[in-house]
């Protein structure tokens, strides 16, 4: 997704002072201990994550969310898992390499365009560590991307294209000052046609 430029600052460590009473100080301690506990036990990324049926066979869930979002939003399933391989490789927690943007998770949706689904759907929990979560906002952003450029929902490259640059900079074609990626966008669509194919295949057996 578009970078942005506002920087968000770092929070350091909190240090117990002596006004601190003994519940607070144990309360920091077991909230601290939960978030780490929650962070140790997400998923990490498919042993194979160009192969959707072995995705979907180590993560069987997935497929339910994934399947769940094509019926809702009409986007395919191989694209859906196309763009977000490009933008995260699967990660929960994956952040753009060297750059200012608060882009994260697997979707790799900044901030402002996250509020924006919530908003739109109403689903204010959603995260963007969450895989079914990811795979809606996919199907989401797709949609509109139909509706509001008609680029087919099949279309993976001219969808990952609408994704990346945002609908305004689709419009104005910003991409073609981009031969990277365009590059880019080639690939994801032949993933996505790899993953269908994989997927008719699995399906069969």
């Amino acid at each position: 997704m578009p970078a942005e430029t506002d920087l968000h600052p770092l929070i350091g460590p909190r240090v117990f002072s002596p006004g601190w009473s003994i519940a607070r100080a144990l309360g920091w301690i077991l909230g601290a201990s939960l978030l780490l506990a929650g962070c140790a036990s997400a998923p990490p990324p498919p042993a194979r994550p160009l192969d959707a049926c072995a995705i979907f066979q180590e993560r069987p869930s997935w497929y339910k969310a994934a399947k769940r979002a094509e019926r809702k939003w009409g986007t395919p399933i191989h694209v859906q898992l196309a763009i977000i391989q490009a933008e995260s490789s699967f990660r929960h927690d994956a952040r753009p390499p060297g750059r200012v943007s608060s882009a994260f998770g697997y979707p790799q949706a900044i901030d402002g365009t996250w509020d924006w689904y919530r908003d739109q759907t109403g689903n204010r929990r959603a995260k963007r560590t969450d895989f079914a979560h990811a795979v809606d906002f996919v199907g989401w952003y797709t949609d509109v991307s139909q509706r509001v450029l008609g680029i087919p929902k099949s279309d993976g490259y001219r969808q990952y294209l609408a994704y990346h640059e945002g609908h305004r900079g689709f419009e104005r074609g910003s991409y073609r000052q981009k031969a990277w990626l365009m590059r880019t966008a080639r690939r994801v669509d032949a993933q996505a046609k790899t993953y269908y194919g994989q997927l008719q295949h699995c399906r069969r057996n």
